[in-house]
C-alpha cells in the first residue's frame, strides 16, 4: 500500500513538473532544428558533451538562398564562446558533412575550435570539402567514416576579379593561411598538402585531390577511420584524461 502511494506521489510530481516547464523539450528540439546543436549528457560517465553539426554550406558574410542547407557562422561563434565559458562543459563532438563555403568565416570557426580548452573530437560523416578540411582537423582528435570524402583544392575566384598581380598575391596569401593551419593541426607536411591542392591529374576541370576514408588517414589529414561509437568513446577518454590531470 505504501509503495502504491509513493508511486502515485512520484507520478503526480512528474506531471506537475512537466506542466510547469512545458517548453523545455520544445526549446531543445527547436535548437537542434535551427542550429544543429544539442547537449549529450546521458552516457555512463555523465559527461556534459556539446554536439555541434557543420552541415551543408558554411554561410558567412553573405546570406545564401533559402533553399540552401547552411551552417550559419554567426550562430556557431557565440556557442563556442559559451562552451569555453561554461565550467560544467566537459567536451565537444563535431559532426561534419559540408561542401565548404565562406573561406574566411570557415577558417575563423576552425581557429575558435582549435583554441578551446575543452577536449574536442571531429567526425566526418559525409563530405569535408574545401574549407571543411581545416574544420575537420581543428579538433584534438579526428575521425572519418569509411565512405567519407575530403576535397583539397585551391581557393576559387568568383565574381569580378581585377587582373592584377596584387589580386593573385592576395589569393596566394589566403591559400597559405589554409595550408599553414591544416599542416599545423594534422600529421601532414605543408609541401605535401600543397601538392594535393595543386594536383592536376584527378579533377578533370579543376585542380585538387579527393581523399576517401582510409586515404585521408594515410595522407595524415585525419587520425582514424571510425563512426559515432568510436568518436564518442575517444572523446570520453580525452575528458577522463583531462579530469585526472
Amino acid at each position: 500500500m505504501d509503495d502504491l502511494y509513493v508511486r502515485k506521489a512520484q507520478s503526480a510530481f512528474k506531471e506537475q513538473a512537466e506542466a510547469e516547464n512545458p517548453g523545455d523539450d520544445q526549446a531543445e528540439e527547436e535548437r537542434i532544428r535551427e542550429t544543429g546543436q544539442a547537449l549529450l549528457d546521458s552516457g555512463k560517465q555523465r559527461h556534459k558533451i556539446h554536439l555541434l553539426s557543420v552541415i551543408g554550406e558554411i554561410e558567412g558574410h553573405e546570406n545564401l538562398s533559402g533553399s540552401t542547407k547552411t551552417t550559419k557562422y554567426e550562430h556557431i561563434l557565440p556557442e563556442l564562446a559559451k562552451l569555453e565559458d561554461d565550467d560544467q562543459a566537459d567536451g565537444m563532438l563535431i559532426l561534419i558533412n559540408t561542401v565548404g563555403g565562406d573561406v574566411s568565416c570557415g577558417l575563423a570557426l576552425a581557429e575558435m575550435i582549435a583554441s578551446l580548452s575543452r577536449p574536442t573530437v571531429s567526425l566526418v560523416i559525409g563530405d569535408s570539402h574545401s574549407i571543411g578540411v581545416p574544420l575537420a582537423v581543428a579538433s584534438d582528435y579526428s575521425f572519418i567514416v569509411p565512405t567519407g570524402t575530403m576535397m583539397i583544392h585551391p581557393v576559387r575566384m568568383t565574381g569580378m576579379v581585377i587582373g592584377a598581380v596584387q589580386t593573385y598575391d592576395y589569393f596566394e596569401m589566403i591559400q597559405d593561411r589554409i595550408l599553414s593551419f591544416v599542416s599545423e593541426h594534422a600529421k601532414i607536411a605543408y609541401d605535401q598538402l600543397k601538392n594535393l591542392m595543386l594536383n592536376t591529374e584527378m579533377l578533370t576541370k579543376d585542380l585538387g585531390t579527393v581523399l576517401v576514408g582510409q586515404e585521408a588517414v594515410k595522407e595524415g589529414l585525419i587520425d582514424e577511420v571510425g563512426g559515432i561509437r568510436e568518436a564518442l568513446k575517444k572523446l570520453n577518454e580525452l575528458i577522463e584524461k583531462k579530469k585526472k590531470l
